[in-house]
């Protein structure tokens, strides 16, 4: 059976459906119960989200988990006048969750140690370009120049001991990049506070293993190809890790026969134009997950590989170039496998 079949069908047994980022439309919420099964479907975060969970408590942990992401929705939404990302925004000045603080602490390390390729206060040059409310345009030289200057997530002031979090006068933060992956690693908590051992969360594209299955295999997940999104280059099996995708193929609009994607770079606040079309990034930590799948996109392959060589203990990764060439990290060549030629990086 060719790979693209295989996968398919084992994510649709695990997920219900496959989701990924950029779903705009709301939908009913699903639930299956088993005396140890339990599943729903929801929208949150602008993508929608499944949530799967095995045991005697799956309901519970399933109905707690979806409490919790509408927590957490409530806290990030940088378009939800009641959000705290919001509010932020706009007064520059406030007391925040321990949650949300703790994420922008998180986002500044990672910004520094990439060398700005990844930036939390890029948003303003995101809403440039439209992203936020699907009214896209492409703006000139002279707009994006006058907002990068204010793009410096190290100029964020945070008092740890107040949770008071300071912005620049002209600074808007987003968390979209790094808020699902914090999200993820919160349910698999709850999960595990419930006691349930075997799950499965997608949300948006970004899964979370928990354990394994109840047989004791491990989670099937598929990597899908930038090119086809009825595609996988690949697949991997994860048990109690998180596996999270970035790709130009998400969300992007075209102008003048051009394709211009979302993952814009702190450095240029244009749509990157490195030699990557994906990155999936597989780690024990879904922040850590979601935070590198944008810059090591924004990196480029190079300095992707650097990078991962540097921290091979934190994470391992898959890379699809420009020329559709996959590359994974040496770590998961056990349990990766493809109908195409792939390269195995080592350290």
């Amino acid at each position: 059976m060719k790979l693209k079949k295989l996968i398919c069908i084992v994510m649709i047994s695990v997920l219900g459906v496959l989701s990924f980022a950029g779903c705009a439309k709301k939908q009913d919420e699903k639930k299956t119960e088993t005396s140890s099964e339990a599943s729903t479907q929801v929208f949150a975060m602008d993508t929608y989200m499944n949530l799967k969970a095995y045991g005697k408590n799956a309901q519970k942990a399933v109905d707690d988990a979806k409490s919790e992401i509408e927590r957490l929705d409530q806290l990030w939404s940088a378009v939800d006048k009641n959000s705290e990302i919001y509010q932020l925004n706009q007064k520059k000045k406030m007391k925040i969750s321990d949650e949300t603080l703790e994420l922008i602490e998180f986002a500044k390390k990672k910004s520094k140690e990439s060398n700005d390729a990844f930036d939390i206060s890029i948003y303003p040059i995101v809403e440039l370009w439209g992203f936020p409310t699907q009214k896209y345009r492409v703006p000139s030289d002279r707009e994006i120049q006058k907002l990068l200057k204010n793009v410096n997530s190290q100029k964020i002031k945070i008092n740890k001991k107040t949770n008071v979090v300071t912005l620049e006068k002209n600074m808007k933060i987003d968390l979209g990049g790094i808020a699902k992956g914090y999200t993820s690693q919160r349910i698999a908590k709850i999960y595990k506070k419930d006691g349930v051992k075997s799950g499965v969360i997608s949300l948006g594209g970004n899964v979370q293993a928990i354990g394994t299955k109840t047989d004791g295999s491990r989670w099937k997940v598929g990597v899908q190809s930038p090119d086809d999104t009825e595609s996988m280059i690949g697949a991997y099996e994860a048990a109690d890790e998180a596996v999270i995708t970035s790709g130009a193929y998400e969300r992007y609009f075209e102008k003048d026969g051009k394709t211009y994607h979302h993952i814009i770079d702190p450095a240029t606040g244009k749509p990157s134009e490195k030699d990557l079309k994906s990155v999936t990034i597989i780690s024990k930590n879904g922040t850590l997950s979601d935070t590198l799948s944008t810059t090591l996109f924004v990196m480029g392959k190079d300095k992707a590989i650097s990078y991962w060589k540097e921290h091979s203990k934190e994470f391992n990764m898959i890379l699809v170039d420009e020329n559709n060439k996959v590359y994974i990290s040496q770590g998961i060549k056990d349990h990766f496998s493809s109908d195409s030629d792939f390269t195995v990086i080592k350290k």
